[in-house]
């Protein structure tokens, strides 16, 4: 098993040592803003290009989005600016009913819907003259990092997968951030929605995030935190809602079950030691049934650390090597 754990004292070396490397980024690539179409409806998106292209040469690309209920200007700047530095072509977008995407009802996040879309930005990416079409990559993270697993065992478009701090069993992490005696509640609560919407065509939403002891699709002090302090202030257009029928849909979505179809596609998986969310032993059971090429890298913190220093050092320096492996000819 191809595995790293990095010690919290190694981290903040690297990433000191990052921030010097790499203060000229922006200099290496353009952004800007596009749409494609997914299903009927305009999604926003980011484009990068990097520059210094010669006429008619072609790149290989990452296709990237948020998880739970973020938008793309939640931090994952941090990743893209990396990967485009790096001289990788990357769509950056927001899924369907949310962000900057067209679509109703808002909040509304259904993982096959949600997978639907990733394939959507794959073709259009794949469409980009400045892309070599043979040479995809996707990345995801926490409900995305999901959406990559399953894109990665069925989508042979794909060369090369990235999933970080990933959700790999619905049911199963439900049971971890839930009461065993307060589940059934939840599902009667859920029956009662499912018959509301049937009879009175009625959409209930549920908070994403709240007060700890207040109902809510993340229940934990770290999901608010992130929440209310980070995605709140970078992106304006989020809103802390999502319907229920998106957590009926949750409670149904195991892409852990097909990780070992991902092979021959190499895998890499980024998981934080001590996940409270998406829990780190689940991954990690689920990195164990996956085959080979894999690698399995352990950062020290929460789900959450992910984003920014000094964990960033090692979850985008970690993906952006295994991209260049894989798709760098």
């Amino acid at each position: 098993m191809n595995t790293i754990r990095l010690p919290f004292l190694h981290l903040l070396l690297a990433a000191a040592l990052l921030a010097l490397s790499l203060g000229a980024s922006a200099e290496n690539f353009t952004r800007r803003d596009v749409t494609f179409r997914s299903e009927g409806l305009n999604l926003s998106a980011w484009y990068y290009v990097p520059k210094g292209m010669k006429p008619d040469e072609k790149r290989p690309a990452i296709v990237m989005a948020h998880g739970f209920s973020a938008p793309k200007e939640a931090l994952l700047a941090n990743f893209a600016d990396r990967f485009a530095a790096a001289g990788f072509v990357v769509t950056v977008f927001d899924f369907r009913f949310l962000g900057a995407s067209e679509g109703e009802p808002r909040g509304q996040i259904f993982p096959l819907q949600q997978i639907d879309d990733y394939r959507n930005a794959i073709t259009w990416t794949q469409l980009q003259k400045e892309v070599d079409p043979g040479r995809i990559g996707v990345w995801g993270t926490s409900y995305s990092g999901a959406h990559v697993l399953q894109l990665g065992a069925f989508d042979r478009r794909v060369k090369a997968v990235v999933s970080q701090v990933m959700l790999v069993d619905g049911p199963s992490n439900a049971s971890r951030l839930n009461r065993a005696d307060a589940l059934p509640n939840v599902r009667a609560f859920l029956a009662g929605d499912r018959a509301q919407r049937y009879t009175e065509g009625r959409i209930n939403y549920l908070p994403v995030v709240g007060p700890e002891g207040t109902p809510s699709a993340l229940p934990t002090p770290e999901s608010n935190d992130f929440f209310e302090k980070v995605v709140r202030t970078s992106a304006p257009r989020w809103e802390n809602r999502v319907t229920l029928e998106s957590m009926e849909r949750f409670l149904e979505y195991t892409p852990g079950a097909n990780i070992h179809r991902i092979s021959p596609t190499p895998l890499l998986m980024v998981v934080a030691e001590d996940d409270r969310l998406t829990p780190t032993d689940l991954a990690i059971e689920a990195y164990e049934r996956a085959r080979e090429p894999k690698k399995l890298v352990v950062f020290p913190g929460g789900h959450f650390a992910a984003y920014t220093e000094p964990a960033l050092n090692t979850t985008a320096g970690e993906a952006t090597a295994w991209f260049k492996r894989w798709l760098m000819k």
